[in-house]
């Protein structure tokens, strides 16, 4: 990927209906920020609904298939990556599924699967992926 496209993605943070978020550590993998935990997410496909990429994602990522998908917004996330700059356009979603479903779909590119809760994140242990800051920062008062 060039840094001279516009990408579209969706970001998803999944949650149990009990106050509980799922995040992903990410592994020396994934195309980026390795060893860095995140709620889970990727590309749109050409031609595919933003719906059907976020139910595609989780079932890729993390075996499950989403009870309740809820739109939040979105951001544009403009970084530089391995010397070249991006933008994509994050749709952002938060997405009911059941606990005892999730499992990790990736094993190559997930070094870590764990629930906590909002509050939990305020101190959490390790380090998060750059973007994951400003993404709660923006929905912290529909996640809570």
């Amino acid at each position: 990927m060039d840094g001279e496209h516009i990408r579209t993605s969706v970001v998803f943070f999944c949650h149990d209906g009990n106050g509980k978020y799922l995040l992903n550590k990410r592994s020396q993998n994934c195309r980026d920020e390795q060893g860095t935990w995140d709620p889970g997410g990727g590309s749109v496909e050409f031609g595919e609904r933003l719906v059907d990429a976020v139910m595609r994602e989780i079932q890729e990522e993390f075996c499950t298939t989403p009870k309740d998908i809820e739109f939040m917004g979105y951001r544009d996330v403009m970084r530089e990556q391995n010397g070249k700059k991006t933008h994509w356009v994050s749709h952002d979603f938060r997405v009911l599924v059941d606990p005892k479903e999730v499992r990790s779909g990736e094993p190559h590119k997930c070094d870590g699967l764990t629930w906590v809760t909002i509050a939990e994140l305020e101190n959490f242990p390790e380090p998060l992926h750059s973007q994951f800051p400003i993404f709660l920062k923006q929905y912290r008062d529909k996640l809570i």
